[in-house]
């Protein structure tokens, strides 16, 4: 189908975030020019690892780009768009029937919206370079857009595996909770492709007895692992033994997304009885955030039996709409940051384990407040931490700069673990992960321009910083 395009020229101009100070972008462009190619690393994200177990052709440009991605549907819905007009999935299983194109055009229609945003700049990273559109999204090409891409996923080239070895991925790492069995995963290693799609253990809805499936999941482990998970020593030897299989499928790490930073040391018998509690309807939320903060220490403990690399990811108030969490269910866009102590929250864990060379863990904040008065001194002292990078709400090109600013100076560049992309939006990961390593050749490009580093080391940092990095803090 032919179109009268009326749109202006979409072109990705090759010095895109660099500096106009021209001492500063020469610098910047050589040495990004050393890491652009590199392979990616991909360590903690959110992908479907049925897409990679499968290789079925993805079903239309909406399921694959809008669908997945709440940083898209969560600039839509904040102009008034409703999550049934975007067919987004309900919590019960259903969804609305809506027609993909009629979903597409509506967000070209109100793609203007993402002007300046990080979204903006993966989408046209994937639309220019995926599928060589050259014209910008608008109302007017919205059809022309699904036509291409629609055609396009068709084809053999745009199958998942094609797309992952196009997009010289090493490794990515998904996300499972500790009762999920890694069927897919499985299937994977079965077929014989040479991708490497790894899981990562995410215990929080065994852990957190304010999560709304505490008790279906528990009930779960104790099916899978034979072990009666009502009581608190077969609570614990079952999570070991569901971390031993995630290992045995290459999974090299932990996620733990708790509200807040809190950890707690708590006596075998103070924390068999307040397990007791938090199984019953009849516990606080300070019992509940006190379980929580016991089972940090408890899984950075197993952490330092087992090997698996501790992410920690608090600060978000997660389902702040209640009514669209009712309908729709977790992660549909109305997460917010929320204020985050990390000194006095860490400290029971760190008082026991902090010391203990075989600990390693990766601190994630949303709180940008904390990251030179608390993150970078603790990081910069404790052999056991590294700090994520910036993350989610601040994966972003000011983010990323003032994360490099306020935490280099204390905790320098090797206490940090290079980028994770932690998307849903598979086809953004090469766009996320190419912002990044500009935006850390800008921030080199500073340093060396002030004779703060030579060029010699801002080309080990930069390869550092976009790749070895999160092979050596993911054991990868």
């Amino acid at each position: 189908m032919e179109y009268k395009l009326m749109a202006s020229q979409l072109h990705l101009h090759p010095d895109r975030l660099f500096s106009s100070n021209p001492v500063e972008r020469d610098i910047a462009r050589t040495l990004y020019n050393d890491v652009k190619d590199l392979p990616i690393v991909s360590p903690h994200g959110h992908t479907d690892p049925a897409w990679f177990a499968l290789n079925e052709p993805f079903a239309n440009p909406t399921d694959l780009l809008i669908k997945p991605d709440h940083y898209v549907y969560r600039m839509l819905y904040s102009q008034g768009i409703r999550l049934d007009e975007l067919g987004i999935w309900r919590k019960d299983g259903s969804c609305s029937d809506v027609d993909p194109r009629e979903v597409w055009r509506t967000f070209a229609k109100y793609f203007y919206l993402f002007k300046g945003t990080p979204s903006s700049f993966w989408l046209n990273y994937v639309f220019v370079n995926t599928f060589g559109i050259e014209v910008k999204l608008d109302e007017s090409t919205a059809d022309h857009y699904y036509d291409i891409i629609n055609n396009a996923l068709k084809r053999p080239e745009f199958l998942p595996r094609a797309l992952f070895e196009q997009y010289n991925i090493e490794v990515i790492a998904t996300t499972e909770c500790a009762t999920d069995e890694l069927s897919y995963h499985q299937q994977i290693l079965d077929s014989g492709w040479k991708g490497k799609v790894i899981s990562a253990f995410r215990p929080d809805a065994v852990i957190d007895p304010e999560h709304e499936k505490f008790a279906t999941k528990l009930a779960k482990l104790s099916a899978l692992t034979d072990l009666d998970c009502t009581d608190y020593d077969n609570y614990l030897a079952a999570l070991r033994q569901r971390r031993a299989f995630f290992k045995t499928m290459g999974v090299t790490s932990t996620d733990h997304g708790h509200p807040t930073a809190a950890t707690a040391d708590l006596s075998h018998s103070e924390a068999k009885t307040l397990f007791a509690k938090v199984q019953s309807s009849h516990f606080t939320a300070d019992e509940a955030e006190l379980f929580r903060a016991h089972m940090l220490t408890v899984m950075a403990e197993m952490s330092i039996e087992d090997g698996l690399v501790m992410q920690i990811h608090p600060g978000a108030y997660r389902n702040h709409n209640k009514s669209v969490f009712e309908v729709y269910g977790r992660d549909k866009g109305a997460d917010v940051p929320s204020p985050t102590e990390y000194i006095q929250a860490l400290k029971p864990l760190l008082d026991k384990f902090g010391n203990n060379p075989n600990l390693n863990i990766i601190l994630f904040t949303l709180d940008e407040t904390v990251y030179s008065r608390e993150l970078a001194p603790l990081a910069g002292h404790y052999p056991c931490l590294k700090l994520g990078p910036s993350w989610w709400f601040h994966d972003s090109p000011e983010g990323m700069i003032r994360f490099r600013r306020q935490t280099t100076e204390t905790a320098g560049f090797y206490n940090t673990v290079g980028f994770n992309d932690d998307t849903r939006a598979f086809l953004s990961i090469p766009a996320r992960h190419d912002l990044a390593r500009r935006m850390d050749c800008v921030y080199l490009a500073e340093l060396v321009a002030r004779h703060y580093i030579d060029m010699d080391e801002a080309h080990g940092l930069a390869k550092d910083l976009a790749y070895n990095l999160a092979k050596r803090a993911y054991n990868l």
